[in-house]
């Protein structure tokens, strides 16, 4: 079954949040997503403020940036959110957008040697075991958690290029595409975080997290086309889907069937009722989905 999601986007004031996320979850939508993109807003803040205001629904941060954050914080504060919210909080990691980086004066010489020592490091913080590393740019003496989670929870990669894809497959416990990929691109994901997969001895499971641009409405076409020209996306490019109810239904099943097991809808910038597509997703959409 494909799990459905949609996003808050953090080009919408921090105090819109609130009335986003409790029309999300009185509606019944599974999973809302929030992006920590520089230089909007804090991801954990505004997914522990989501999780304190809802029952059930499921949140996830996608992603967080890593040379900005010390990977023992990160891990003190991932802690506590999945033992606050057990079993309602996804996070995705990543190296962060190099010129952003730069703007702060966190960038590195080799963002993916960062994301391997980060992952490797973050994921065992979080398996409660005492780390001592000395690595390029992780460095830890006997770092553990008072409190790790009561089971070690996954850690999600974010993933464009085949050296971070395979890398995802080998050391995270899923990935997060951006949208617009494609489902020829969800294929090609796959099979290369199989190739990671398998350089790294994993057989569990990995799930695939899809940002997917959506819209609905009497001007969908147009917002979304306007959408696909401001992220610099040919118009010939399979971008998104845009229309009714079934019309998006049949593309999610479309980017599901290539490989996605989590399908988040990424509404345009310039949405005129971002309520309104939340329950659009969880209430019209969902039932049409398997």
């Amino acid at each position: 079954m494909t799990t459905l999601g949609a996003i808050f986007l953090p080009q919408l004031p921090p105090e819109r949040l609130r009335a986003i996320a409790c029309a999300a979850d009185d509606a019944g939508l599974e999973e809302l997503w929030l992006w920590e993109d520089c230089f909007k807003e804090s991801g954990i803040a505004a997914a522990a403020a989501v999780l304190a205001w809802t029952g059930r629904m499921r949140v996830g941060v996608g992603l967080l940036p890593v040379p900005l954050r010390n990977v023992a914080l990160t891990a003190m504060e991932l802690a506590t959110m999945h033992r606050l919210f057990p079993d309602r909080f996804s996070v995705g990691v990543g190296h962060g957008v190099q010129d952003w980086m730069a703007q702060v004066g966190a960038r590195v010489d080799s963002p993916m040697t960062l994301l391997r020592e980060y992952l490797t490091a973050l994921r065992a913080l979080l398996s409660g075991e005492t780390v001592s590393v000395s690595g390029r740019y992780v460095k830890l003496d006997e770092v553990a958690l008072d409190w790790p989670p009561p089971s070690a929870p996954p850690v999600l990669a974010g993933a464009v290029g085949p050296r971070s894809l395979r890398l995802a497959g080998e050391v995270a416990d899923g990935a997060i595409l951006t949208g617009g990929t494609t489902p020829d691109g969800i294929r090609r994901a796959r099979a290369l975080l199989d190739e990671g997969r398998a350089s790294g001895g994993r057989t569990g499971s990995h799930p695939v997290v899809m940002f997917l641009p959506a819209a609905t409405g009497p001007d969908a076409v147009a917002r979304l086309a306007a959408d696909q020209r401001t992220w610099g996306y040919p118009p010939e490019a399979e971008f998104g889907v845009a229309g009714d109810a079934q019309t998006v239904a049949a593309g999610i099943r479309r980017w599901a069937e290539a490989g996605a097991d989590v399908v988040v809808l990424q509404p345009t910038a310039d949405d005129p009722d971002p309520e309104g597509f939340v329950r659009f997703v969880a209430t019209e959409v969902r039932p049409l989905v398997p």
